[in-house]
């Protein structure tokens, strides 16, 4: 008898974090997306979820009073796989699912490396409002590939930031596609962390501030901070070389 071939595993949602753990009522969602390889089709790293979790927990701290509720989204596979572009499909589905369990609240994603790949790809979501994309993964131009699309950026609060020492992603690709993105979307901004590589490690405190910061601004009525304000306001290249500063962040709420 041959052997009855498997379903193919769905991508789901972690555990709620912050309003819905609490049987609060939540006012906006946050979905964490990990990184990972270029292909794999096997399950993805706890390692990549893991990864992520410190960045969630600062989010859930500084989104408790406004009702904020995070997920991290466990793909289907662990890679990119060319065109079936599998996280970016697992983002819009999760949030679809954010929809459908919590109703018309404003969501916005995260992600790391081609977790941040998937985000501002995903980003085209009536649901979503802002993307934040640490360190994003993006084609080599050479690769012959079409360029990474922009045009489902335009109406969402868009915040980029990269490594100025990454060895994994070219912190360059990333500046082009903010390039072409602040064209379409004057509110598009990046950062750059100097002397940091791929995980951003070295300034991690100041990484997930300035996260935190954007993510409470554009879910919330938080207004900016002056540095974010200044970098959204002002026209390229400045608004998208603003030097993340050593320190940002001491002041604002953990």
């Amino acid at each position: 008898m041959a052997q009855q071939a498997l379903p193919e595993r769905g991508a789901r949602l972690g555990r709620p974090r912050g309003a819905a753990a609490a049987e609060k009522t939540v006012h906006g969602v946050v979905l964490l997306l990990p990184g990972g390889p270029e292909t794999g089709t096997g399950r993805p790293s706890r390692l990549s979820v893991a990864s992520v979790l410190p960045l969630t927990r600062r989010l859930v701290r500084a989104g408790r009073a406004e009702g904020l509720t995070a997920h991290v989204v466990h793909y289907r596979h662990r890679g990119w796989n060319g065109e079936a572009a599998h996280p970016a499909a697992d983002a819009a589905w999760a949030v679809d699912e954010v929809v459908r369990r919590y109703g018309d609240v404003p969501v916005c994603l995260v992600g790391h490396g081609l977790g941040a790949r998937a985000a501002l790809r995903a980003a085209g979501h009536e649901a979503v409002v802002s993307v934040v994309a640490l360190a994003p993964w993006l084609p080599e131009p050479e690769s012959g590939l079409d360029p990474e699309p922009v045009k489902q950026l335009v109406g969402r609060q868009v915040l980029i930031a990269h490594g100025t020492n990454d060895q994994r992603t070219d912190p360059e690709l990333s500046y082009r596609l903010a390039e072409r993105a602040k064209k379409a979307n004057r509110d598009v901004c990046r950062f750059e962390v100097h002397t940091d590589g791929h995980g951003l490690h070295h300034h991690r405190s100041e990484v997930q501030a300035l996260t935190a910061d954007f993510l409470l601004g554009s879910l919330f009525t938080h207004g900016y901070s002056r540095p974010v304000a200044d970098a959204l306001a002002a026209p390229p290249p400045l608004g998208l070389r603003m030097p993340l500063a050593a320190g940002f962040g001491s002041s604002l709420p953990r």
